[in-house]
């Protein structure tokens, strides 16, 4: 049977422009589709409307587009997609796999409260029935792993870690384990490509995927970049938009992070090089 073709994609918030962190998980996934020889997509991933600011779908394709990282195709906006989402609940609902909560959302791990029922409140969200069936004990372990093409071997219990999550909140807005799920699976990714923190993320989502009848795709988190407090570098932390008066400056800057050593004096030399050393740095 022939290998299915690599589709690999890098799916950003429109909460503001890119800056350094948000870069080399670009970078990064760019790099594996390219070494693949696979298509690299980019997702708009703008649910949560109240973060999006006016004009940063534009900016970030154009810096993207400066760092010569142009996708392969149309690129996708999630919020032009929700009947998807909406498809998929009605799916996880009918199998008795997804359920209404009038709970909120201050339980770090949540306990199950409405997986019986209401008690006459009015839901507020839907959640995802990690322990299938009601005549599951509380405490049986639903366990996923998986194979990080860069950490190893992975794995969650995730009705103990985090019991049943979100997959629409109470103010009507797509959870992101849901979107991303359905997407993935729209658009054939086959590789995902993006930064560690995101790795405690997966879990979640493969318990999804095998509850959709969806393919898994593969894995690979790459390392972050830390802002001056030693935490991931974000907006809400003080990260600055790329300073692209230097693409090639710019590039060179993600690539250390993700240990690449390339070679060029413009971009496109920069990152054919680029592509070269990624394929002896990561388990392709």
């Amino acid at each position: 049977m022939a290998a299915v073709p690599y589709v690999g994609r890098f799916a950003p918030t429109p909460s503001g422009p890119l800056h350094a962190g948000s870069l080399v998980a670009a970078l990064a996934s760019w790099l594996d589709a390219r070494a693949h020889g696979g298509r690299w997509l980019v997702r708009i991933e703008d649910l949560d409307a109240p973060r999006n600011v006016t004009g940063a779908t534009e900016f970030i394709l154009g810096q993207l587009d400066r760092c010569g990282l142009v996708p392969d195709g149309e690129v996708r906006v999630q919020s032009q997609h929700t009947a998807h989402y909406e498809a998929a609940l009605q799916r996880l609902v009918e199998q008795s796999d997804a359920f209404p909560c009038a709970c909120s959302r201050r339980d770090r791990i949540y306990p199950g409260t409405c997986r019986g029922g209401l008690g006459g409140k009015p839901a507020r969200a839907w959640r995802l029935r990690t322990q299938r069936g009601d005549e599951a004990p509380r405490d049986a372990p639903v366990e996923i792993a998986w194979l990080d093409r860069r950490l190893g071997l992975q794995h969650q219990d995730v009705a103990h870690e985090v019991g049943d999550f979100v997959l629409k909140r109470a103010d009507g807005i797509w959870a992101y384990q849901l979107a991303v799920v359905v997407d993935d699976a729209m658009q054939g990714v086959t590789d995902v490509v993006r930064g560690e923190d995101l790795a405690s993320n997966t879990a979640r989502q493969i318990l999804l995927q095998r509850r959709l009848g969806v393919a898994t795709p593969r894995y690979l988190h790459a390392p972050l970049v830390l802002g001056a407090d030693g935490e991931k570098l974000s907006k809400q932390n003080g990260a600055q938009p790329l300073d692209l008066d230097s693409p090639l400056a710019t590039l060179r800057e993600a690539g250390r992070v993700l240990g690449v050593q390339a070679d060029g004096t413009a971009v496109a030399g920069w990152l054919a090089s680029a592509v070269m050393h990624w394929r002896t740095i990561t388990r392709m």
